[in-house]
């Protein structure tokens, strides 16, 4: 059996960064494919599953590094643990990085993503940091964080600044119970290392915190489903919406703003369908923006609050209309009420030089 293992752990070594690579991108992929929606209950247990594996994991890691008289052994236990570490990291990181994705507008909450991204791909590149207990701490309380950050909604079905405090103070009371469990059941005695850990701790937490007051996070677990602008809406006898629209083809998939002919004086319809988890009952804005060749800066022309009710997968369906709309590129912000973007829909408004045909589809 032993012969086994170290044949295992060799072969393992030979081909470990091929092996991470397929793992780096297949885990992303299964979890694209398989993550529905973030109030179900199994993908809540899946995630909340792999936090507890990683912190049982860090614990023995740091118990069972190399020591004098047993390090042959230790080494051993110690290569396995931390692979198993870095894997189910790996699906946490990844985990977050869809639902996160999901919920956010690009342009908007780039900075945010990119650091969930810029993790994902450490943890499969710096292997080496595993042994390092900083490198534990800080990638472990990144993914706390970020799962209390929306499991505290879905718990208490409400959004907004209130709850992201509780979500925070969450994380750090979780914390500090692991760290009183890695002090009590790890080899190592943390107090040597009391300030690293706790400056990385405070630093993550005062990190997300500036990007959620400064509306660069993600609105999470809220995410936009579907939304364009249409000629009409409306609603059909079963309760459907039926939206009018121009087919333009394979072109609106190579262009930043769709084209949208439509006369002077005529309304245009914005349509969203806005993902809420199950009795989170909440209210968000479409603001209307030309952008302003003169100025080239983005002027806001018109703000309406619109109700969503929680619980629709395809998410909660509602439009707002602006009438007379000048020619150029204009964009309806899908957002909270307290500024968070939900969701970008843009189009470009320009005066019919012959017959627009119509199609209509149901929402």
């Amino acid at each position: 059996m032993s012969s086994v293992i170290t044949w295992a752990k060799n072969w393992y070594a030979k081909y470990e960064r091929p092996i991470s690579s397929v793992s780096l991108i297949g885990g992303f992929l299964f979890d694209i494919f398989t993550l529905r929606r973030i109030d179900a209950l199994w993908d809540n247990l899946w995630t909340a599953g792999h936090l507890v594996i990683v912190g049982v994991c860090i614990i023995l890691v740091n118990r069972y590094s190399p020591q004098e008289g047993d390090a042959e052994n230790a080494d051993k236990i110690h290569f396995w643990l931390v692979n198993i570490l870095q894997f189910f990291f790996g699906g946490l990181l990844s985990t977050f990085l869809v639902f996160y994705f999901r919920s956010a507008s690009i342009i908007a909450a780039w900075p945010f993503l990119l650091i969930l991204a810029l993790a994902f791909i450490a943890n499969e590149s710096l292997k080496r940091h595993y042994a390092r207990l900083w490198f534990q701490i800080v990638l472990f309380y990144l993914s706390l964080f970020c799962f209390t950050i929306y499991f505290v909604p879905v718990i208490f079905h409400q959004i907004g600044t209130t709850v992201f405090v509780v979500s925070g103070l969450a994380s750090l009371v979780l914390m500090q119970l692991f760290l009183m469990a890695l002090q009590k059941f790890g080899r190592g005695n943390i107090w040597n290392s009391r300030w690293v850990i706790g400056s990385s701790v405070v630093g993550i937490f005062v990190l997300l915190n500036v990007m959620y007051f400064t509306n660069i996070m993600p609105p999470i677990p809220l995410s936009l489903k579907d939304g364009g602008p249409y000629y009409w809406i409306g609603r059909d006898a079963s309760g459907n919406y039926t939206a009018a629209y121009e087919d333009l083809g394979w072109k609106k998939y190579f262009s930043l703003y769709d084209t949208f002919n439509i006369e002077a004086n005529q309304p245009v319809f914005v349509y969203s369908a806005v993902f809420a988890p199950t009795k989170v009952n909440l209210t968000i804005v479409h603001d209307w923006q030309h952008y302003n060749q003169v100025s080239k800066q983005w002027e806001n022309v018109y703000k309406v609050t619109l109700p969503v009710v929680g619980g629709r997968e395809e998410g909660y369906r509602t439009y707002s209309i602006l009438r007379n709309t000048d020619v150029g590129k204009w964009r309806v912000q899908v957002e909270t009420t307290s500024g968070q973007v939900i969701g970008t829909i843009r189009f470009n408004v320009v005066r019919p030089t012959g017959v627009v045909n119509f199609k209509t589809e149901t929402k």
